[in-house]
């Protein structure tokens, strides 16, 4: 009885997400999550988010591990394109153990936002 009222709940999570807006001013934007697998109640913390979601950028062929820090923008600081946003949204899945769906991954521009989303999401492992 539990499980299926958690799973109801995390069914209809709104978790805000903060997107850059065309001038490059922080907004928000409320993105449904669904619950894509199911564990414990332990949610990582943000600096383990943070840490994580570094290394895998660091880890990004086209990327000079150099250049990362927490507050960067992958197209804009790193000179990587929409491809390689994608890839690099893709790896984010895989390290957090999420699916993240097209309209959601497509706000994911910098390490900030991706931190934000990955904290806030209820499955992330």
């Amino acid at each position: 009885m539990a499980s299926a009222l958690r799973g109801a709940i995390l069914g209809h999570v709104r978790v805000p997400i903060r997107t850059l807006d065309r001038l490059g001013s922080l907004s928000c934007l409320q993105t449904s999550i669904r619950s894509m697998s199911s564990h414990g109640d332990d949610h990582l913390t943000r600096e383990e988010v943070v840490d994580r979601v570094l290394d895998v950028v660091k880890s990004f062929p086209k990327v000079d591990p150099a250049k990362v820090n927490p507050d960067v923008h992958f197209q804009t600081d790193l000179g990587l394109d929409s491809l390689d946003n994608v890839e690099i949204v893709m790896a984010l899945e895989e390290e957090f153990k999420l699916e993240i769906p097209d309209k959601e991954a497509d706000q994911i521009v910098s390490c900030p936002l991706a931190v934000e989303y990955i904290a806030a999401h209820p499955m992330a492992s």
